[in-house]
């Protein structure tokens, strides 16, 4: 596995330090939202837009069930995202990333390398993908089961006001399906998280209540209606899939970017 990033000169910087008479004038730093998925790298970064690419097109992919496992190739193609932009992003963004529930300090750190090589940002914060998933779904209020059934991986989380208080996570998506795995192998792996999230002795008594109001569903495994057939059998209760499941975390990545514009000292 290789982490060494370099020492190059942050892309952000490099595209737009400023220079001359421009150099004297301020302005407000770029709200960035990042996704770094197993299928997809996908960016926002305030009016210009959206834009994403594959992060596993090559022989060896950069992203590997939601880990970075080739950081001087995710700063490559992060890189290249920025040139799809007609206006660059300049350096001292405030950078907002998605991170799986559970991860770990080390996959965190190179998170943070990387973005902080592409971008030079004045604040880097990072939020959970299944908490931005709710905010960008407009379910964040009151007690929310929610799970994100991504390419390489499979994320449940009980939140309650927003904040994630217990989750599990598993190392199947839907990208194994073509590899031999059923979905109801899948619908399995998320009915069980979804129970060891509930008993869960501080989430138990939310449980009910939580259960209810059903299930939100997110990530490419939202898009298939046989695995939320499955769901809505095994669980005995509704499952609402996102209108937008596979930007749905970045929407809610992006206002929290806007979030932290307005309240520097929030995160």
């Amino acid at each position: 596995m290789t982490t060494h990033l370099g020492t190059r000169r942050p892309a952000a910087a490099r595209r737009s330090a400023p220079h001359g008479p421009a150099a004297a004038v301020m302005t407000s730093p770029t709200p960035v939202a990042v996704d770094l998925g197993s299928a997809y790298l996908t960016l926002w970064a305030g009016e210009r837009g959206v834009t994403a690419a594959p992060t596993n097109e090559g022989r060896t992919p950069l992203i590997r069930r939601a880990r970075i496992i080739d950081g001087p190739g995710s700063v490559a193609l992060l890189s290249r995202l920025l040139l799809d932009y007609h206006d660059p992003v300049p350096a001292g963004a405030v950078v907002v990333a998605c991170r799986p529930v559970l991860a770990t300090p080390a996959d965190q750190q190179l998170t943070r390398r990387v973005l902080t090589q592409v971008f030079a940002p004045s604040r880097l914060l990072f939020i959970d993908t299944l908490r931005a998933a709710a905010i960008g779904a407009g379910a964040a209020t009151g007690r929310l089961l929610i799970a994100d059934i991504g390419a390489e991986l499979t994320e449940v989380a009980m939140l309650d006001g927003g904040h994630v208080v217990a989750a599990r996570r598993a190392d199947l998506g839907t990208r194994d399906l073509a590899r031999g795995a059923g979905v109801d192998m899948l619908a399995d792996t998320v009915v069980r998280a979804l129970r060891d999230v509930c008993q869960q002795a501080d989430t138990h008594r939310f449980a009910s209540r939580a259960l209810t109001r059903g299930l939100v569903l997110v990530g490419d495994g939202a898009t298939r209606p046989d695995l939320t057939t499955q769901l809505v059998s095994r669980l005995r209760t509704s499952v609402h899939p996102a209108a937008a499941p596979h930007t749905v975390a970045l929407t809610g990545a992006s206002l929290a970017a806007m979030a932290a514009m307005r309240h520097p000292t929030a995160g």
